[in-house]
């Protein structure tokens, strides 16, 4: 096969591979059926018969060419969740700041439409990620190039079953990508977490640092990029029934923080925000009108993406999510003095670790950028506080 980076200029392509190499950005594809057409184009001259054997060969090769199959359908919409309003603004502020997320509550209360429905009120994807997320579909053999250029931020969704190979990427020869990969600049989304094994779990500290994964195995080394959002749900315990009041609850409290200890401390220190599913009442089915569409949702993500934008100019960041603490803490960041002394008594106090006011602070700006405003007030602190807690923690 044939290939090139974007703007990298002429190429040559297998015909089966040229509608892929096209979508490179500036670059200039030529198609070939077969090995004959390249020597051709390159000024060798093949004999009458081998000519004539390739042709043959070339022709019996295209009755298996694939069918063109139809275009994705549109991305699922927020409108199309009932109720759940403060579920929905987590999500909303965890799309603003590129947040990692965790949704705690019983099975059918809509954890899963609601992960679903992140990317659709994510921006699309910048050119050179865009190219990027193309690559890494098209190296694990799952990308259709009738699809054209991956634009919309990938959701990946692996069952708490799927092995170590399939979600951080491996198999025999050279390592292909796997879901963390397949989600870069995208959304991963850990449905059931606590389920998941121990070893899927901690291998996602690595890309979680460093937005890279490196897998070793007999065939090479590979280094695939894997940038990810993080959706994590869980149910309230191992029964499921212990939201709300949870009197149908059967579980000791053992069991309970048994269920939780899955989710190791390094993994719930990268969440920024954890959130409470409840079930669905009657008030909110009766008051049910269509909810807010994810267009709408969208926008105002991405006015508050454009002004973090502009607040870390000269930065190494774009989003609140990635800024260090230090720098939030420091002279640059933006606090003011009276929140800064409310903090820093909660960090004696013990109400909060170190790591907790950066997770706050976080949030806040995000929840500022939201509101289009420059500086922290004290009720960004308190909804930042908030969304941090509000999740049910054994």
């Amino acid at each position: 096969g044939g290939g090139g980076r974007a703007g990298g200029g002429g190429i040559c392509a297998p015909g089966g591979a040229a509608a892929e190499a096209e979508l490179v950005p500036g670059a200039r594809v030529t198609a070939v059926r077969h090995v004959g057409q390249l020597v051709e184009r390159y000024g060798g001259r093949l004999s009458a018969a081998v000519a004539a054997a390739v042709e043959q060969i070339t022709e019996a090769g295209a009755d298996d060419a694939p069918t063109t199959p139809t275009r994705d359908a549109e991305l699922p919409d927020l409108a199309d969740v009932v109720g759940q309003s403060e579920a929905r603004q987590a999500l909303e502020v965890a799309a603003a700041g590129g947040h990692h997320l965790m949704m705690v509550g019983p099975p059918g209360t809509g954890k899963t439409m609601l992960a679903e429905r992140l990317p659709s009120i994510l921006p699309p994807l910048e050119q050179t990620d865009a190219v990027t997320v193309t690559s890494l579909h098209s190296v694990a053999g799952i990308f259709d190039p009738a699809h054209g250029l991956i634009t919309r931020p990938p959701l990946r969704a692996p069952h708490h079953t799927a092995t170590r190979a399939a979600v951080v990427g491996g198999g025999s020869g050279l390592p292909r990508p796997g879901d963390v990969s397949l989600a870069h600049r995208g959304v991963l989304f850990l449905d059931e977490a606590p389920e998941f094994s121990a070893g899927v779990l901690d291998c996602l500290r690595q890309p979680l640092e460093s937005g890279m994964v490196t897998i070793d195995r007999v065939g090479g080394r590979a280094s695939y990029p894997a940038a990810f959002q993080l959706v994590l749900a869980a149910n309230p315990c191992p029964c499921g029934k212990a939201g709300g009041r949870g009197l149908e609850c059967t579980c000791t409290s053992l069991q309970r923080r048994r269920y939780f200890s899955r989710l190791s401390g390094p993994l719930l220190d990268r969440v920024d925000i954890t959130v409470e599913v409840g079930a669905v009442s009657a008030a909110d089915l009766a008051s049910a009108g269509s909810g807010e569409s994810s267009a709408a949702v969208a926008q105002r993500v991405r006015r508050a993406r454009r002004a973090a934008e502009r607040r870390l100019a000269g930065t190494p960041w774009r989003l609140n999510a990635e800024v260090s603490g230090s720098y939030l803490r420091g002279p640059d960041g933006g606090l003011s003095a009276p929140l800064s002394r409310r903090l820093m008594t909660a960090l004696e106090r013990g109400d909060l670790s170190l790591r907790g006011v950066d997770r706050v602070l976080r949030l806040a700006w995000t929840l500022a950028d939201l509101e289009d405003v420059d500086t922290l007030a004290l009720t960004h602190i308190g909804t930042a506080l908030a969304l941090r807690t509000s999740g049910v923690r054994p």
